[in-house]
This record gives C-alpha cells, sequence and structure tokens, in this order.
C-alpha cells in the first residue's frame, strides 16, 4: 500500500474542515493516512510520501499562503515527479485561479493529479465536505 500524507495551511479553519472531511475519506481506504499542517512536515518529509493531498486556501491574488505553504511548496516542487496528488482549499473572492495555478506547478513537476481538485467559497458546505470525503478516497486507493 502507498503511504499518503495530507499536508494542509488554514488561517480560518475552513481549509482545516475540508482537511479533515478529506481524512475521513481516505482513512476509509488506507487507515494509515498521515495528516498534519505545512508547519508540521518538511519538504523533504514530505517527498517521502507516495501520495501527497494538499490543501492551501487561496490567498492575496489568489496565490498560496506565502509565508509558510509557497516556501513549503516551492521546496517540494523538485520532489513531486512520480508521485501521486490532490488539491484542495477554500477562497473568498475570485474564480478559482489560485488552483488551476497550481495544479499546473504540480503537473509540470511531474506529478499526476488523481482525482479533480476541490475549492469551497468561504466555508465548506455538506457538498463541499462531500466532495473532500470523496477526493480523499480516490487519492488515498
Amino acid at each position: 500500500m502507498s503511504k499518503t500524507a495530507i499536508i494542509y495551511w488554514s488561517g480560518t479553519g475552513n481549509t482545516e474542515a475540508m482537511a479533515q472531511a478529506v481524512l475521513e475519506g481516505a482513512r476509509s481506504v488506507d487507515p494509515d493516512t498521515y495528516m498534519c499542517t505545512v508547519s508540521e512536515i518538511s519538504a523533504a518529509d514530505a517527498a517521502g510520501y507516495d501520495t501527497l493531498i494538499m490543501g492551501c486556501p487561496a490567498m492575496g491574488a489568489e496565490e498560496l499562503e506565502e509565508s509558510e505553504f509557497e516556501p513549503f511548496f516551492s521546496n517540494l516542487e523538485g520532489s513531486l515527479s512520480g508521485k501521486k496528488a490532490a488539491l484542495f482549499g477554500s477562497y473568498g473572492w475570485g474564480d478559482g485561479e489560485w488552483i488551476r495555478n497550481w495544479e499546473e506547478r504540480v503537473t509540470s513537476a511531474g506529478a499526476k493529479l488523481v482525482c479533480d481538485s476541490v475549492i469551497a467559497n468561504e466555508t465548506p458546505d455538506d457538498d463541499a465536505l462531500e466532495q473532500c470525503r470523496q477526493l480523499g478516497k480516490n487519492a488515498a486507493v
């Protein structure tokens, strides 16, 4: 069984709520799925996982959170080739440009997105949380 990690950053709790739903789905197929905030893991340690499910909200002009998540992801990019990946996050404005840019960075680095990304406007509703559970199931297989 491949090793799966869910790594996220959350400022308001919206992306954290999504991460918890992703974890529920992932653990239904891989009970050993590991979850942590981005401050609790190094890019080098994250590179040891086969599947990386990453969550980050849109910040600023639809960008990844820049003090913790962006530096982590920049350090990780060179280790993504051949890995499975899935992305999720919340936003408060815009149209999801940050997730499309992030998907492009992930695939350009050689990782395979295993399912559609899940985004939620502000607080995730029941539908978004169900999509997160499904993302976790699909990615952790």
